[in-house]
């Protein structure tokens, strides 16, 4: 547990960072990557650190911290063999990630064969959290950190996508007829009893209600609540939209075997179309001007930090 933010000249930040966090963000380790086939992406990687770093230095000046260091890395997946930390961000190429992971770690020989169940559900990879305090400071300080984001607005359409318009166990009887319920008046007792048949109007209306009557889903959290990027240095930051391309250069940096590469598979629903921007102007279509507004709103501070254009 943090003791208390005691009261100084500093900004909460600093102190934050001066006692359990790298202090500034250093540079990359680019020994490995070898070929000229990489400076494009190499300049794009560098721009995106400075962007981020200027932008936490502006917003977090005076912002008041009090959290848990554990709560801060509950999302961060150890790599301990190439000695890296992984921050999942779901609907940006997460399941793929947690392959390459159990690859790298010896658990897998290809990524290729390891299911979406062992994916998410095998436990093979360990959390940031489970270590000691001494075991996080340690890693924080020395592994190299990266995350991969997507468009805000994307990654909400592909994860409604995903967990209401396709049969699910878990999102349907939860998240589902708790919306229902709540958003759709006159519902026919097959929806509230089975949860299915969610609208995106209905999901919207939820995800902006401050009165859910269902907590949150990591699938629709925004990416500043699930790995605090400006409190947690990362060393790499990716995007969904140039996946390969960033993914297959972090795996020459940190010295990954020649022969793994970042699998392009989809890893479910593989006949849906993906989630562009295209589909998502379909969506938004059916909301209202109002309510277009709220949802990028809500996902602003994600849209500043990664330079994301607006909607």
């Amino acid at each position: 547990r943090l003791p208390e933010q005691q009261e100084t000249s500093e900004s909460p930040l600093s102190w934050f960072r001066g006692v359990y966090l790298p202090p500034a963000l250093r540079p990359l380790n680019k020994t490995l990557a070898k070929g000229g086939e990489w400076k494009d992406t190499d300049s794009t990687q560098e721009k995106r650190r400075a962007f981020l770093q200027d932008f936490c230095k502006k917003y977090n000046s005076r912002r008041k911290l009090q959290t848990h260091l554990v709560h801060l890395v509950s999302r961060i997946y150890v790599e301990d063999r190439h000695k890296v930390l992984y921050c999942e961000v779901p609907k940006a190429g997460c399941s793929n990630w947690k392959r390459v992971l159990m690859v790298l770690n010896g658990l897998a020989a290809s990524a290729h064969n390891i299911s979406h169940h062992d994916v998410h559900y095998g436990k093979h990879l360990r959390k940031l959290d489970s270590y000691d305090l001494k075991g996080i400071y340690t890693r924080l300080n020395v592994y190299t950190k990266f995350i991969f984001v997507r468009d805000p607005m994307e990654r909400l359409v592909s994860a409604f996508r995903d967990k209401f318009e396709h049969p699910n166990s878990y999102y349907h009887p939860v998240f589902g007829k708790a919306i229902i319920k709540k958003y759709r008046h006159n519902a026919d007792e097959e929806a509230l009893k089975t949860g299915s048949g969610v609208k995106f109007k209905e999901f919207i209306q939820y995800l902006l209600d401050s009165h859910r009557p269902v907590g949150m889903d990591i699938h629709w959290e925004q990416v500043t609540k699930l790995c605090y990027p400006c409190l947690i240095n990362y060393d790499f930051i990716g995007k969904f939209e140039t996946l390969e391309e960033d993914a297959n250069y972090f795996l020459q940096l940190v010295g990954a075997p020649a022969n793994l590469k970042f699998p392009k598979f989809k890893d479910r629903h593989s006949s849906d179309e993906r989630t562009s921007a295209e589909v998502v102007r379909q969506y938004l279509k059916e909301l209202t001007k109002e309510e277009r507004q709220l949802t990028y709103d809500f996902y602003y501070l994600d849209y500043l930090m990664f330079n994301y254009t607006s909607p």
